[in-house]
């Protein structure tokens, strides 16, 4: 088990690196392979051995080599954050499924994250291609859970449909098609993804209007994209324990 964890770990700082390529060139249309990466500040191409994640960041203290430019904390961040969560899902789960579909779910869950952040968009690349990717683990691995998935993705997407249509400028058709891939993911812990996401959501509007008061707060845009993405992850570790502990409580 250490030796996998491990394993998971190394392997999550270096799909970590990549993520936050595809976070930056993908929703702009460049390609993920070519150029190679360069400095922001003086387009000087970065050498493989100042490209080890989190450890090349650390050593030239946070800027490039040749201009001294600062680079972003966020690249070792995304690497370290990438390398714990897959880490901690083979920790957690003890079948293939499990494992498959969680580091499938974090490899998408990251970028997308991103993505909505910076650009407050979730890009049809991502979520389509992940929807597809746990439908083939699923068939591949446990055919059993492929109903569950199903009725949980209709169910979510339908969800946030309904909410898109209510207030088209509050829920964009990138969230709802999140909401339906986390339903392939996560079958009927979905329904704790989604309450996360909006109970975090509520809270954060409560605080930005706190802050800037009712009037600038409610014209305040923030993404939904990340809020979904928390709770699908705290869902995967933990959705189906909340599901089973309200179903004994009601």
């Amino acid at each position: 088990m250490a030796i996998a964890v491990l394993a998971a770990a190394v392997f999550g700082l270096l799909i970590g690196s990549f993520l936050n390529v595809v976070a930056y060139r993908l929703p702009r249309g460049e390609s993920l392979a070519h150029p190679r990466s360069r400095c922001p500040g003086c387009g000087a191409a970065i050498a493989a051995y100042d490209n080890i994640p989190v450890l090349s960041w650390l050593l030239l203290r946070g800027r490039c080599r040749h201009c001294g430019e600062p680079i972003s904390i966020r690249y070792p961040l995304v690497e370290a954050t990438t390398a714990v969560l897959y880490a901690l899902v083979v920790v957690a789960q003890d079948d293939a499924l499990g494992i498959v579909l969680g580091l499938l779910l974090v490899t998408a869950l990251i970028p997308i994250t991103l993505i909505d952040l910076d650009l407050r968009i979730i890009p049809n690349k991502i979520t389509g291609p992940a929807a597809v990717a746990a439908l083939l683990a699923i068939v591949a691995l446990d055919l059993g859970f492929l109903a569950e998935a199903l009725i949980a993705a209709a169910a979510a997407g339908g969800f946030f449909v309904t909410a898109a249509l209510v207030n088209p400028r509050g829920m964009g058709m990138g969230d709802v098609k999140l909401a339906g891939m986390l339903g392939l993911y996560l079958g009927r812990a979905v329904a704790s993804a989604v309450l996360i996401a909006l109970v975090a959501g509520v809270l954060v509007g409560v605080v930005i209007i706190a802050r800037k008061g009712a009037r600038e707060g409610r014209k305040t845009a923030v993404p939904f994209g990340p809020f979904l993405a928390l709770g699908g992850i705290v869902a995967f570790f933990a959705g189906h324990d909340l599901v089973d502990s309200y179903l004994d409580t009601f």
